[in-house]
């Protein structure tokens, strides 16, 4: 005769419950790890990235140039030929283009 055991159902059914259980807690616990590591590093990116412009606003204002000289008024017509030459030279020479070469022509022209 085949005996039965009592409570195997229920007993099973406690067991995976023991089970379920104990995986959850190991997993929300990597989960924290892995949050609290993650948290960490994008801290320190953050201050990297932070340390790094503060960087380079020091180096940028310590190799700025200085602002170009105020142009002065046009004495006379000779004075406006001049300036022109100088204009015309400098924007053969690649140091202004096009564009702000007409843009000062057109201030000396103007008066």
């Amino acid at each position: 005769m085949m005996r039965r055991r009592r409570g195997g159902l229920v007993r099973t059914v406690g067991r995976t419950a023991v089970i379920a259980g104990t995986a959850s807690a190991v997993a929300g616990g990597v989960n924290r790890r892995q949050s609290n590591k993650q948290q960490a590093q994008q801290q320190e990116a953050a201050a990297g990235q932070q340390s790094a412009y503060e960087q380079g606003l020091a180096d940028a204002q310590a190799v700025a140039p200085p602002p170009p000289p105020a142009a002065a008024p046009a004495a006379g017509e000779g004075d406006m030929i001049a300036q022109l030459e100088r204009l015309g030279q400098l924007r053969d020479q690649g140091i202004l283009t096009d564009a702000e070469f007409g843009a000062q022509k057109a201030k000396i022209l103007a008066g």
